[in-house]
């Protein structure tokens, strides 16, 4: 048996009161699941916006990749990549994070 998950939606409060904590405020822009939904987080940097996504790693431990690719994209490139998972996804939430320094605010191990 696995070990056990939090839920999607805890995991997103949490966050959002860490970013609170750290100085980088978010928001929900898209509630998916409550219990079992995958995350997409989005961070506002000052030369654009990077998109994490959420996997998981041969191990089971949550990792995070740059969905968007290594550098700062736009704003439509954002909104696009997000509206793609969306419809892959419809259980996904969307959470978003001033970070001008392209790091969550939640410890993660970013690939």
């Amino acid at each position: 048996m696995g070990e056990p998950r939090i839920k999607a939606g805890i995991w997103v409060s949490a966050a959002l009161r860490l970013g609170e904590v750290e100085g980088k405020p978010g928001v929900v822009v898209r509630k998916g699941d409550a219990d079992a939904g995958d995350v997409l987080v989005i961070l506002h940097g000052r030369t654009g916006n990077m998109v994490l996504t959420q996997f998981r790693e041969m191990n089971g431990e949550i990792a995070w990749m740059r969905g968007t690719g290594p550098q700062p994209v736009s704003e439509e490139a954002t909104d696009a990549y997000v509206k793609k998972q969306v419809s892959y996804d419809p259980d996904l939430w969307v959470i978003e994070f001033d970070a001008a320094d392209y790091l969550p605010p939640f410890e993660a191990k970013v690939i």
